[in-house]
């Protein structure tokens, strides 16, 4: 276990050298900086083994990768199941993106035919989609819009809720996006999601916060932000032939 400092809060990613494809991984380095900026203290955690976790964990990240580490990706987070479960089950808030996610379902179906099996710590599993999907992926999150890009082989079955209503792009492949399971969310949305969708990542830190009874502060610099990736939304929108937010 690896020697602790004071933060206020910790955010681990899990087999970034694995699971970073699409750049996935910074998705942790967003829910620092917005929680640096919101007046706190936070520190990034990258964990490939049992030995990499620190004592408390606030948030996690997991990204996505290729079909080519699936078994590498899945013995190393298998190492770490004891861990993930007892997050899953204490209300730590995850993000797990693409095949980060279909890695926590009961399994997924590989292009030869094959399939490859699970942890079984979230509902559903992935199975194959007609053809390869890499396009826009807009998606209407209780009444919040959530933009990026999806490249993936897999939809997705079995979830007890959704992340929200696909409106543009393909998603689970059957009209909705994603899961939401506790406070884990999985998605397709890559970006990374958290810097297309800030408002997606302050949902993550104001659980995190609440766990630990922090009050982040206002910040103008996240104002700027924001402001800067709804300009980039609407654009994705307008030239999707949907209306701007």
């Amino acid at each position: 276990m690896t020697v602790d400092h004071p933060a206020d809060l910790t955010i681990v990613t899990l087999v970034p050298l694995l699971l970073d494809t699409n750049g996935d991984a910074a998705n942790a380095r967003v829910l620092a900086q917005r929680a640096r900026w919101a007046g706190l203290s936070a520190r990034i955690v990258p964990v490939h083994s049992v030995a990499d976790l620190p004592a408390v964990v606030d948030l996690v990240v997991i990204g996505s990768g290729t079909d080519t580490s699936l078994t590498a990706a899945r013995d190393a987070l298998s190492a770490l199941a004891d861990a993930l479960r007892g997050w899953l089950g204490g209300g730590v808030p995850i993000l797990a993106v693409g095949t980060g996610w279909e890695l926590l379902s009961a399994g997924l179906d590989l292009a030869d035919g094959s399939s490859l099996a699970g942890l079984g710590l979230v509902p559903g599993r992935a199975g194959l989609l007609p053809d390869r999907v890499a396009d826009d992926l807009v998606v209407d999150a209780a009444g919040q819009r959530l933009s990026g890009f999806e490249n993936h082989r897999r939809g997705y079955s079995g979830a007890t809720a959704s992340l929200g209503v696909v409106s543009y792009g393909t998603g689970n492949g059957d009209g909705t996006e994603g899961v939401r399971h506790g406070s884990f969310i999985g998605t397709h949305l890559h970006g990374p999601v958290l810097a297309r969708n800030p408002h997606l990542a302050d949902l993550l830190l104001d659980l995190a916060c609440t766990a630990r009874g922090l009050t982040p502060a206002g910040s103008t610099q996240t104002a700027s932000v924001d402001g800067i990736a709804k300009a980039a939304r609407n654009q994705v929108a307008v030239r999707l032939g949907l209306t701007a937010e």
